[in-house]
């Protein structure tokens, strides 16, 4: 089975075993960069399948492919921002349209009792892909502090 219909860089097994290497996302972190394409890019283009929940015009919706919680969305920009430390001032109005769409999808998957929305950022943030993203994790009671 291909990780994605079209053949663009990597199979579903080499993919998974590049996972097992990395055995979290902080590790992951480590080794991950600025620059370039991301799958990210790819799923917005539609070269590799998602299960899409929300899509307009600026943002994306769909499942994280490694929940941790019974819910794990994540919401990302059509822009390709790096990092929320990437952001311009000018991004404002994209920036709050992310967490409305957070907010609209939460309501959609049911999460009336609460959720997480959390952004990783740099290398110490545990950032693994060069394309921000929000991630929505709910459907669970989430423990204090995180990290």
């Amino acid at each position: 089975k291909q990780w994605y219909q079209r053949r663009v860089a990597i199979t579903a097994g080499e993919y998974k075993s590049y996972l097992r290497k990395m055995s979290n996302e902080v590790d992951k972190a480590q080794t991950a960069s600025a620059g370039g394409d991301t799958i990210f890019g790819k799923i917005i283009r539609k070269e590799i399948p998602a299960n899409i929940v929300y899509e307009d015009e600026q943002a994306l919706a769909f499942a994280d492919v490694n929940p941790v919680a019974p819910k794990h969305f994540l919401v990302i920009p059509k822009k390709p921002i790096p990092g929320i430390s990437s952001a311009e001032s000018s991004d404002a109005g994209l920036l709050g349209h992310l967490m409305i769409v957070a907010k609209t999808v939460a309501e959609q998957e049911k999460l009336e009792d609460g959720y997480r929305v959390v952004i990783n950022n740099g290398k110490d943030g545990a950032q693994s892909v060069y394309h921000l993203h929000l991630h929505v994790i709910g459907g669970r009671q989430m423990s204090w502090p995180p990290g």
